[in-house]
């Protein structure tokens, strides 16, 4: 698995593995207050994507992931021949304060994004994997997101560490797909916290991707907040208690960056997005709403209620396919993403044939 390292002094064109990334996203930057120098959103000329990035900063290691993705492209594009999924996972947070105390999230532990990348994995793709911090991880999930304390994996012989015998044929299938993610170098994975980190992210991302036109593919699971605190009103440090006992916040709408995405930063790329409701008579209504409004090709549209038994793929040309689990696969333990990437994949191979 690869994580983000710092910028090389002497770059090389070859893609080596990294280690463990020399930041964290979830650190506030501690010595900004509310700043008036930055510029308030523009009368309407300019577009709601354009005054975005122009008023609010990009994360100070956006050059170090830029680096480290045009080798991983590189990489494959010029040695493996793989193509290149980016899959977005986890939800962002939108900061109260610079030194964060308080934030607004979104629900989501990572679990579609992170088991979604291993089946990438596992049917030839390379994948750049971006990441809320400290969410689910593809292999590593099977012992993070569990009731079980990780040590309830060991046991003890002889004055050393092993692992319990009833868990190490599992142990050793999971360790086997990791290492060959590693040895392979098709697993790049970069964190965010914020939804600012996040978008630059995808922003600069994306215009790296195209250099593989049709070869690119975007698997966009991570929860990605509809509303956000613009920087030029977010304060410095903690909310103080208000004599009233009322906090009352005026957020601003998150540009809709999907339909840039699918114009301007990657468009030869094929894009699948995904749609969550809870109420089941507008679902179908939505991923078609979605697919007209973004002018991208799939949308999978899931309930929360049902969302690990059953999933619907609503394609532009108005086709519906329902992906459904048995309740023997439930009760078996098979993961709906297992049946849902290859799905992806034929639909992505048909994007490619056609952009040749």
């Amino acid at each position: 698995m690869v994580r983000i390292s710092s910028v090389s002094k002497h770059p090389t064109s070859s893609y080596k593995s990294s280690s463990m990334p020399n930041y964290h996203t979830s650190q506030p930057k501690p010595d900004t207050a509310i700043d008036r120098t930055v510029p308030d959103f523009p009368i309407a000329q300019v577009s709601d994507e354009d005054r975005y990035f122009n008023t609010h900063e990009a994360p100070e290691y956006l050059p170090q992931i830029e680096q480290q993705v045009q080798q991983f492209i590189d990489h494959h594009h010029t040695q493996t021949g793989k193509s290149v999924v980016l899959v977005t996972s986890g939800g962002t947070t939108v900061p109260l304060e610079n030194n964060t105390v308080r934030f607004i999230d979104n629900f989501s532990a990572g679990t579609r994004g992170a088991t979604s990348a291993e089946y990438f994995l596992e049917n030839g793709y390379a994948v750049i994997f971006l990441h809320r911090e400290f969410s689910l991880l593809p292999y590593s999930r099977h012992y993070s997101h569990t009731t079980n304390c990780f040590l309830d994996y060991m046991t003890e012989r002889n004055n050393k560490v092993e692992i319990d015998d009833k868990f190490a044929d599992e142990m050793l299938v999971v360790l086997r797909k990791y290492k060959q993610a590693q040895s392979t170098q098709s697993l790049l994975s970069i964190p965010f916290t914020t939804v600012n980190q996040y978008l630059y992210t995808l922003k600069s991302v994306s215009k790296l991707l195209q250099q593989l036109d049709s070869k690119a593919l975007f698997y966009l699971a991570a929860a990605v907040s509809d509303f956000f605190l613009p920087s030029s009103r977010i304060p410095q440090h903690k909310i103080q208690s208000q004599a009233s006992g009322k906090l009352v916040v005026d957020l601003e709408q998150v540009p809709k960056f999907l339909r840039r995405l699918v114009d301007s930063w990657a468009p030869s790329a094929m894009i699948v997005s995904f749609k969550l409701e809870t109420d089941d008579s507008i679902l179908i209504k939505k991923a078609k709403g979605a697919l007209e409004r973004y002018q991208h090709q799939l949308v999978i549209g899931n309930l929360l209620q049902t969302r690990k038994k059953e999933i619907v793929f609503v394609t532009v040309d108005g086709n519906q396919k329902w992906v459904r689990l048995t309740d023997q696969e439930l009760q078996d333990g098979v993961e709906i993403e297992s049946l849902i990437i290859p799905e992806v994949i034929k639909e992505h191979s048909k994007w490619i044939t056609q952009h040749k």
